[in-house]
């Protein structure tokens, strides 16, 4: 398991989440989060390629351009180490609801 120093933003989470379930160009990442969140959470354009960026900087994620000059739109792979830091971070959230739920639940 990779140790993780910091959680995942919302953000970060969800497009590491859409790209677990396949990749996918940065709008799509942005309708699929709106749509496993019914609309709570809506990353921005600014957001998204903001994120993007830093996360193929830690390497996170992968780039590739489109096949052919139709589909030019940049499409986004999760590596190993992306998929290790979600893995990760959903441990963290699964540790918090057991203990909200030991403690809420008396």
């Amino acid at each position: 398991m990779v140790k993780q120093l910091e959680p995942l933003t919302e953000s970060y989470f969800y497009i590491l989440l859409c790209l677990y379930e396949s990749a996918n160009h940065g709008y799509g990442i942005m309708q699929r989060t709106d749509e496993l969140t019914d609309g709570r959470v809506r990353i921005g354009s600014g957001t998204m390629y903001g994120a993007i960026s830093k996360m193929i900087k830690k390497e996170y994620i992968t780039e590739q351009e489109g096949s052919d000059e139709k589909n030019r739109r940049r499409i986004y792979t999760i590596t190993e180490l992306g998929k290790d830091i979600l893995r990760s971070d959903c441990d963290r959230i699964d540790e918090m609801a057991k203990n909200i739920k030991s403690i809420m639940d008396r």
